[in-house]
């Protein structure tokens, strides 16, 4: 396993916590539906609005340079949402072979037209592709809205799924101290499973987890004032 920050050419992003505190139960009740106010509603229930702005190509620039990725591959995005990355994938690198799963019906019917037979409603703890499918797997920002042993499972499902097990990339939802774990707790919506780092490497050993990995935390720094 390797320590890899696959989004880090993306923009950091600053959080407004106090709207986010509000009718917090309620929220959250809708948020995990993943439905249209999750992905295109206020931005107290999800991601306030979220379309295609070409953010997602340079991330598939860093992971086809990572990965060697070419146009004899075949990759997998768990939890892919509306389908961005597989669709800038695919740009980016003409003839690869990428597809999603996701389990929001609204989310994948969002998806670009010409990536939509690409993408399929399943679950990350039941991937309905052959063992030994993919040459790269992806779950990012995914498996930290599965309770504990359905991400232990998750990642069983991305090691039998993937021809080359350090050929993954997980993302999840981690804190270092108990200051991070209140701002994450005050921002999170969807969030089952959120650990330290430490108890994430043990759950990927326990699961034999060995692809690269990294963390959603949340600081200070990133609130509005």
């Amino acid at each position: 396993m390797a320590f890899f920050n696959l989004l880090g050419a993306l923009p950091q992003v600053t959080r407004d916590l106090n709207a986010r505190r509000v009718n917090k139960a309620a929220n959250r009740a809708v948020a995990c539906q993943f439905g249209r106010e999750y992905f295109d509603g206020s931005r107290e229930q999800g991601y306030g609005g979220y379309r295609y702005d070409g953010r997602w190509q340079r991330v598939a620039q860093t992971a086809r340079e990572h990965y060697g990725l070419d146009e004899t591959h075949r990759v997998l995005d768990i939890g892919c949402a509306k389908g961005f990355f597989v669709y800038d994938l695919m740009n980016e690198i003409p003839g690869l072979e990428a597809y999603g799963v996701d389990v929001s019906e609204y989310a994948l019917s969002q998806a670009p037209e010409a990536i939509q037979a690409n993408l399929f409603k399943a679950s990350a703890i039941r991937l309905p592709f052959p063992s030994d499918y993919f040459d790269a797997v992806f779950a990012i920002n995914t498996l930290h809205n599965l309770e504990r042993a359905e991400c232990i499972v998750a990642l069983k499902e991305i090691n039998r799924v993937c021809k080359f097990p350090h050929q993954c990339f997980v993302q999840v939802d981690a804190y270092h101290n108990l200051e991070e774990k209140q701002l994450f707790e005050d921002w999170m919506l969807t969030a089952k499973t959120y650990c330290t780092p430490d108890e994430w490497l043990a759950l990927f050993k326990e699961a034999a987890y060995l692809g690269d990995y990294f963390w959603t935390t949340f600081n200070f720094a990133e609130q509005s004032s």
